[in-house]
């Protein structure tokens, strides 16, 4: 690993491969991402649709057990690395946590150039990572934890322009992968544990100048308003922590929202749009043209945060184009997109849950249970935990099988109650619960035995035309934070547990086909490229964030020996078939 000033870039090989990537640098024009090529990865899940889909298939299941890594690089780089690499003609480019980006040689992992930010010496990091880097003419885009934006020549890795989008000393960041279309580079803000008001934002591609900023929470006078008691909306969270799906035919962004701040529902009376919802924005003006809110005064954490994917939907008879999401509550939700408002259609219990007493069939909207719902000095155990069915993971769509794929969360519940909450201090955390009852809020479910092996994670895949599960394989006495990766050859790729195992699986059937053990645990979005005729499937290792907390709880709750340590540090691994 070289020594690296902060804040630079520089080229490997005497500046011989920056200098040959500047001659033949394909740039990326919204015509490819609207229509990506299967030899590249250029954007967060492969497509504006969300779906994480290659449809590159010299790799299949006859073959996939020979699988071998072709090149490995150290990022040098601890805490969670959660983002996938995106190539563009032979070229990657990978972020990973403290905000650097690295550009490398895809079939060989030879270093081009690497960007290190210097990050404010009194950052304090809640989720000290990056979820992917936007590919946009010839430049290359990162969001900041210091919530910025950063646009680098993707020739160079030198800096082109570099704003912030709010203020760090206040709570503000952000750690999504932004999305880049229309001329626009679209980022959102995170710090609702600090009683930010959340928004999401369009920036010019080419000068970082602010296009429009859409408010998650809305003021007075504004539609929704009334859905917010007193001052509340002014400290009301609503963080946008993941990266929008796109319709580019409608021009609609669907964005997905966090909770609401602080966490005790007796704190801010009233629905709190748009917590919690699915927000469909124009990309043009940011206008708010629908949305869909997916539980009302949001009582468990349970952040909305992943984009919909938008997918055809044939059920009842009936074919829409659909939005589909695994909520954090605990339900598969199918909605129905148009050119503005959003639809409800039906919603799937595919975990446990115990909070919702009914989901009204016309509109969506659950009502609760009491028993289930904590508030200000009201302690209640509820499930699925605070980390959900499915967090900000995101599930993959294969357009071959039909079938939706979702990491889930099984037989995790939490306990959780509130204290008096007083004035908000900017910068400090304003959650109203005490920070060691969240780290020792994790529960089993009632029916669980765990003197036994203990199905925690499950990969599910279901048929959304009918509204049911068709398989799901467990994974026993671990988290699985494993983004998911489909691919043409009926595959798919996942990581996410505590054994540091990258994993393929046959798509149709559930059965496991191939395994290799990595440096940590994979909690990174796969993907796969190809490069003078040979498929790869790269991605990073490195365990950290939300994966390594509820690690640590569960090596609390289970006997010991059941819960293997996980070793950080972040590696870039990429796979092809042996010679």
């Amino acid at each position: 690993m070289r020594t690296l000033l902060a804040g630079a870039a520089f080229a490997a090989g005497l500046g011989l491969a920056a200098s040959a990537m500047a001659q033949q640098y394909n740039v990326v024009t919204d015509a490819r991402l609207q229509n990506p090529e299967p030899h590249n990865w250029l954007m967060w899940r492969g497509n504006y649709e969300g779906w994480g889909h290659s449809t590159l298939d010299q790799i299949n299941v006859d073959n996939v057990g020979d699988l071998v890594p072709v090149w490995a690089y150290s990022t040098g780089v601890t805490e969670g690395h959660q983002s996938p690499p995106m190539v563009n003609d032979g070229v990657m480019y990978v972020s990973t946590p403290q905000n650097q980006v690295i550009a490398l040689e895809a079939s060989t992992g030879t270093e081009i150039w690497r960007y290190v930010r210097q990050l404010p010496e009194d950052l304090f990091q809640l989720h000290p990572t990056n979820r992917g880097v936007a590919l946009y003419g010839d430049k290359v885009y990162m969001a900041t934890v210091d919530a910025g934006v950063v646009a680098l020549d993707a020739k160079t890795g030198e800096v082109v322009w570099d704003v912030l989008v709010g203020d760090y000393t206040d709570g503000y960041y952000s750690t999504l992968s932004l999305l880049a279309a229309e001329g626009r580079i679209i980022t959102g803000v995170s710090g609702g544990e600090y009683g930010i008001r959340g928004y999401t934002m369009a920036l010019d591609a080419e000068t970082g100048a602010e296009v429009w900023k859409t408010y998650t929470i809305p003021a007075p006078g504004e539609f929704g308003s009334d859905t917010w008691k007193g001052d509340s909306w002014k400290t009301g969270g609503g963080s946008v922590w993941m990266q929008p799906n796109y319709d580019a035919e409608s021009g609609i962004l669907y964005v997905g929202t966090g909770n609401g701040g602080p966490w005790m529902p007796d704190t801010r009376p009233g629905d709190n749009l748009y917590t919690t919802s699915l927000m469909a924005l124009d990309i043009q003006t940011g206008s708010i043209e629908g949305y869909f809110q997916y539980h009302w005064n949001d009582a468990w954490d349970w952040d909305e945060v992943s984009a919909p994917i938008l997918m055809p939907i044939e059920r009842d008879g009936r074919k829409f184009k659909g939005l589909v999401h695994a909520g954090r509550n605990g339900f598969l939700w199918t909605l129905e997109r148009t050119d503005g408002p959003v639809k409800f259609v039906a919603a799937d219990k595919y975990v446990k849950q115990n909070v919702f007493e009914s989901i009204d069939p016309e509109t969506g909207r659950p009502s609760y249970h009491e028993a289930g719902t904590p508030g200000t000095n009201k302690t209640v155990t509820f499930c699925p935990s605070l980390w959900g069915g499915k967090d900000w993971v995101p599930e993959a769509y294969s357009p071959d099988t039909g079938l939706l794929y979702v990491p889930a969360h099984e037989n995790l519940c939490s306990e959780l109650g509130g204290v008096p909450i007083g004035e908000r201090v900017s910068g400090e955390l304003y959650i109203g619960i005490p920070i060691d009852v969240i780290l020792s809020s994790l529960r089993f479910h009632e029916s669980v035995d765990p003197s036994k092996p203990v199905p925690i994670g499950q990969l599910q895949a279901w048929d959304m035309n009918a509204g049911e599960m068709v398989w799901s394989h467990d994974f026993n006495d671990t988290p699985y934070w494993g983004p998911i990766l489909s691919t043409g050859g009926n595959l798919l790729f996942t990581g996410g547990t505590n054994d540091r195992m990258f994993r393929a699986f046959n798509a149709t059937t559930g059965d496991m086909l191939w395994e290799y053990p990595t440096n940590s645990g994979v909690t990174a979005a796969p993907a796969s490229y190809e490069v003078d005729g040979t498929q790869y499937i790269a991605v990073q290792s490195g365990w950290g964030v939300d994966a390594e907390r509820m690690q640590g709880l569960l090596k609390d709750m289970l006997p010991a020996g059941r819960v293997p340590d996980v070793p950080q540090g972040g590696v870039i691994w990429v796979f092809a078939l042996k010679k």
